[in-house]
């Protein structure tokens, strides 16, 4: 697995609830890009990742698009895999003939979705649309008048949209009021900046929360005594340590009881798990990234002798402007953090800055943006899986 870098994208519907996810993947002898070496990649990624990994540790119970080269299809390759759990995507490049098109309906007919990525409105593509489930539109490839022009000219076939490469929110409600059903891209990881804006009464006792157990010298009595104020964060905290995930033989009934047990370390990043998802307004997909962020950051900290706590903390704080919606420096300046911490997110200095940078490459897909080789060695699939895994334990058992 570590010659191999997975990767996966979020695939939204108009409530922003994820719908499926796009698998991604590169390898050190194949890249997705490199049309010669994309069917070997396919192949590489369906044995070597999807069947021995297993589709549930990367989608979970959602969907996977999966891209397929012109040769996959005439190979015939996605028979070798689930229909109810991967969407066949074809690929922009692939040239339509006859033999492309019999295969693709006879997938069709065998009940797989079929998706056509990247589309443009070409006599060549036309035949697909007759049996097509979802097509893809790139609406960074053209004017977005342009694409709400195909969108019209779709809607005959009874297709569903997805629109990808979504950046604004913006974007994203013009193309849902234009009839998209699903949604690809790194909106809803943006803030919506909203000028003159005051943070709610919650959100404030979460961010005066957030900053006084990540103090460097907050002690145990202190802490019991934070949370005890809080009666919601006080019932969270119960529930969490009383729920299957720790099989206790005997209740725990106070919060200087569930302290103890967890112990410092891990009481505060329960905290600030709990805080950030609390003040964060949005749904769930957003908070997920969020976890997954600041999980591969400390992984990825414990490589390199940097606090994992301080950075499991840096890798959700660098979202903290999506989740207050305002400027990242105004965010960052109603808590009382440590000063690596705020540069590592607004300058990417030091090692902190390094790993967050190599994280958001990763989570971005942008894997040639890369320059940092140390960080980039230490980050591979493992952790990405790990942290994915980690991040489903830990949204169950706060629910």
């Amino acid at each position: 697995m570590k010659d191999i870098l997975v990767g996966r994208q979020q695939i939204l519907d108009t409530q922003m609830q994820v719908f499926a996810y796009e698998i991604l993947f590169r390898g050190k002898d194949f890249d997705l890009s490199e049309k010669e070496g994309a069917t070997s990649a396919t192949n590489q990624i369906l044995t070597d990742t999807l069947l021995e990994i297993g589709l549930n540790s990367i989608v979970g119970s959602s969907k996977a698009f999966v891209n397929f080269t012109a040769q996959n299809i005439l190979e015939k390759t996605p028979l070798n895999l689930p229909k109810d759990r991967v969407v066949i995507e074809v690929l922009e490049d692939v040239t339509v003939d006859l033999r492309i098109i019999n295969n693709l309906r006879e997938f069709s007919q065998q009940g797989y979705t079929i998706a056509l990525d990247d589309f443009v409105f070409t006599n060549e593509w036309l035949p697909l649309i007759e049996f097509a489930d979802i097509v893809k539109l790139d609406v960074m490839a053209m004017p977005l008048a342009d694409t709400l022009l195909m969108i019209e000219k779709l809607k005959p076939y009874k297709i569903k949209l997805l629109a990808e490469k979504v950046e604004t929110l913006e974007e994203f409600n013009a193309l849902k009021e234009a009839g998209c059903e699903l949604f690809q891209g790194f909106f809803f990881s943006k803030p919506n900046i909203v000028a003159g804006k005051r943070l709610g009464v919650n959100q404030t006792s979460a961010i005066r929360l957030l900053g006084a157990v990540n103090k460097s010298d907050v002690e145990f009595d202190e802490l019991t005594q934070i949370i005890s104020e809080d009666v919601g964060m006080s019932f969270k905290l119960l529930k969490y340590i009383n729920s299957a995930a720790f099989a206790l033989p005997r209740k725990v009934e106070s919060i200087q009881q569930a302290i103890t047990y967890l112990g410092l370390a891990q009481v505060k990043l329960w905290v600030n798990i709990l805080t950030m998802t609390s003040i964060a307004d949005k749904p769930g997909p957003i908070c997920q990234n969020i976890l997954i962020r600041g999980k591969m950051c400390e992984l990825l900290a414990s490589q390199h002798e940097v606090d994992p706590s301080q950075l499991f903390l840096t890798g959700m704080l660098s979202a903290l402007d999506c989740m207050l919606d305002m400027e990242m420096e105004e965010a960052l300046e109603q808590l009382p953090i440590a000063d690596e911490i705020k540069q590592a997110i607004l300058n990417r200095e030091g090692i902190a800055g390094e790993i967050l940078s190599s994280v958001l490459n990763y989570e971005r897909w942008e894997l040639s943006n890369q320059n940092e080789s140390q960080v980039l060695g230490a980050l591979n699939s493992d952790i990405y899986l790990e942290s994915i895994n980690w991040t489903d334990e830990v949204l169950t058992n706060l629910q």
